[in-house]
């Protein structure tokens, strides 16, 4: 994954791209990709000018389940049309919390989505390996 940007110093153009071709800053609200290719996530509190950091991931999916569970946190259920990943919200996404805890609730979702990504990333590239065994060659 890499990442781009100008001398002037303008926000980065993140060139990931999906198995689809898609880019993955563009495919998924509430996220941005920093120059060196991690993905994070902040939201802004309704109603007030508060911005909650939710936290550095390495997928794009990771960030992503973050702002999905911050922003159902903050905003109930007229959220769900606008969610990134609406049917796998955690049991921990609850509207009766406190911005500490919508953080620790989101960053929690967002790393195990990240493990899941990655732990999937690394089983289909291990599939792919050759898989030679001794017996090839008795």
């Amino acid at each position: 994954m890499s990442a781009t940007s100008s001398d002037e110093g303008s926000s980065s153009i993140c060139t990931s791209r999906s198995a689809d071709g898609t880019n993955q800053e563009k495919r998924y609200k509430g996220i941005r990709c920093r120059r060196w290719g991690k993905w994070v996530s902040e939201i802004r509190v309704p109603g007030s000018p508060e911005r909650l950091w939710l936290g550095t991931y390495s997928t794009p999916e990771g960030a992503a389940m973050a702002h999905d569970v911050a922003s159902y946190s903050l905003k109930g259920t007229t959220s769900l049309r606008k969610l990134n990943f609406p049917s796998m919200l955690p049991p921990t996404a609850r509207t009766d919390l406190s911005p500490r805890s919508i953080q620790k609730a989101a960053s929690d979702a967002g790393m195990a989505m990240d493990a899941r990504f990655i732990t999937s990333r690394e089983t289909a590239s291990n599939n792919n390996a050759l898989n030679i065994s001794v017996d090839d060659y008795l």
